[in-house]
């Protein structure tokens, strides 16, 4: 098939599938005599692996690593699941990160009036660069 239809089947752009060729997460793909990518069903499924393990927020590290040990029969589930608990716990950290920058937004947000008035809170804490949690 050619990149198109890996595309449409795959869920992925064109120009990720070619990203992905050329930062060597997927094999370079067969070219057809006049130079045109052509995939089989196993580009498409590896395709497949690599947008979910995207969708699941897995760095391009990451999903090399998840894809070799995927591709490796031999490799124990304790590499993979701990690949998995690391992720996890970046996540964690990412929604803390998160929640203290809603949270400081909410409060200023609620100590705005929201009226003619010139002054704002959001835009004081903007320009001071402080905390106000």
């Amino acid at each position: 098939m050619n990149i198109g239809q890996a595309a449409r089947e795959s869920g992925l752009s064109a120009k990720m599938i070619r990203y992905y060729e050329s930062i060597g997460l997927l094999a370079p793909a067969v070219r057809s005599d006049s130079g045109y990518r052509l995939y089989q069903a196993a580009d498409v499924h590896t395709l497949g692996f690599i947008k979910r393990s995207r969708d699941l927020g897995f760095s391009l590290e990451e999903v090399a690593r998840l894809l070799t040990l995927w591709q490796d029969r031999k490799r124990a589930s304790a590499d993979v699941k701990q690949l998995a608990r690391r992720h996890i716990d970046e996540l964690n950290r990412r929604i803390g990160e998160l929640s203290s920058l809603r949270n400081t937004l909410e409060h200023l947000v609620e100590h705005c009036h929201g009226d003619d008035r010139p002054d704002c809170p959001i835009l004081q804490e903007l320009a001071s660069g402080g905390c106000c949690s």
